[in-house]
């Protein structure tokens, strides 16, 4: 039985970044290796395991995916992720590298920490913490605020706390990185590329590779054998959370929406475009019905860009079920957010039937 520790690699980094583009990448591209993911969602639906489920790769069978939702992995180490791991490295066959993939809201650090645990301290390692960051959002400012407004203001009072949460958690996955992937580079011109690494590279506190990357296409060789180690290097990852006994992730919240069967996919875009702009929605991913299709549409938004494909076939042995799941920051409107995508008034009961198909009004 060998002795080695399996290498494990941690993807992090914000809502809609590319993380399970960049996993599934990785999957598709395993040269014959033996895989398994550990994927985690904030809400309580597991559509980036779904995402994953799909791909139908032989190195990697659905059964060496583990869903972790309901919760963010850096907050239920004990009680998910390490029993999670503890179970794929008891199996007769355990891979030969292990993929996890957090939520766009958890803070890579605590994850890391975990490796250290007994239980697994011995037979784990992580090869490196990889931050997937959406270079388009960046470059539109999603996460930096105008420190001039910001110090205009402080001046005005200095007791007002401008601290950003979208801000903290965007940094502290770039504070804990081996290898930053700034994908969606198809999306930025030249100079918003330029600009962008040079944001990235005075956030990071140390050398750190940036990699350029369209859809998540990275060389497997430059993702996996960093052999950082990096549950030995925590002094090197510094974190807004340092000093906390415990941190929590109340400044954002989710919710889903159930859908009926759409005419078109521009029918449901448009919608969700509304919303979004509406009230500033971080995140929307979810799988959906198209009147007369025999696939489900997986649609994704990150804040108003939204993108859809029809991603497989819908299970025979069960109904057609739509959800949508929406994350954004604590205090936003719910019902009208659910209105606005299901085409029904605010007024209107939750569990109502909204209208079907209809192009949004």
């Amino acid at each position: 039985m060998s002795i080695a520790k399996v290498p494990c690699t941690i993807v992090t980094g914000f809502l809609g970044a590319g993380k399970t583009t960049l996993v599934r990448h990785v999957l598709e591209n395993a040269d014959g290796r033996r895989l398994a993911v550990i994927v985690n969602e904030f809400g309580d639906v597991g559509i980036d395991g779904e995402i994953l489920k799909s791909c139908g790769i032989e190195s990697c069978p659905e059964d060496s995916i583990v869903e972790l939702a309901n919760g963010c992995i850096c907050c239920t180490v004990a009680d998910d992720f390490v029993p999670a791991l503890k179970a794929l490295l008891d199996r007769p066959s355990p891979p030969e590298h292990i993929v996890i993939e957090t939520s766009g809201l958890a803070l890579p650090k605590p994850l890391v920490k975990a490796f250290n645990w007994p239980e697994i301290a011995s037979r784990v390692t992580v090869d490196g913490v990889v931050a997937v960051v959406d270079g388009a959002a960046v470059a539109a400012g999603r996460f930096a605020d105008d420190p001039e407004a910001i110090a205009r203001q402080r001046a005005q009072d200095p007791s007002l706390d401008h601290d950003n949460p979208l801000e903290e958690v965007y940094e502290d996955q770039l504070l804990c990185a081996d290898l930053v992937i700034l994908n969606k580079a198809d999306l930025m011109s030249s100079a918003e590329r330029h600009s962008v690494t040079g944001e990235i590279g005075r956030t990071l506190p140390r050398a750190v590779k940036v990699v350029e990357a369209e859809n998540g296409r990275v060389p497997i060789a430059i993702l996996l054998g960093l052999g950082a180690k990096a549950e030995s290097d925590l002094a090197n990852r510094p974190s807004h959370h340092d000093l906390e006994g415990e941190h929590d992730h109340d400044d954002f919240d989710t919710f889903i929406i159930d859908l009926p069967p759409f005419a078109s996919p521009q029918a449901l875009v448009d919608r969700m475009v509304k919303a979004a702009e509406a009230h500033d929605v971080l995140r929307m991913k979810g799988f959906v019905e198209i009147e007369g299709k025999p696939m489900r549409l997986l649609v994704q938004g990150v804040g108003a860009r939204i993108q859809h494909q029809f991603d497989r076939k819908w299970p025979s042995d069960a109904a057609r079920r739509g959800r949508l799941v929406v994350i954004g920051e604590t205090g936003f409107d719910k019902d009208a957010i659910r209105a606005l995508i299901q085409g029904s008034s605010p007024s209107h009961n939750s569990n109502s039937s909204p209208p079907l198909g209809g192009e949004a009004r």
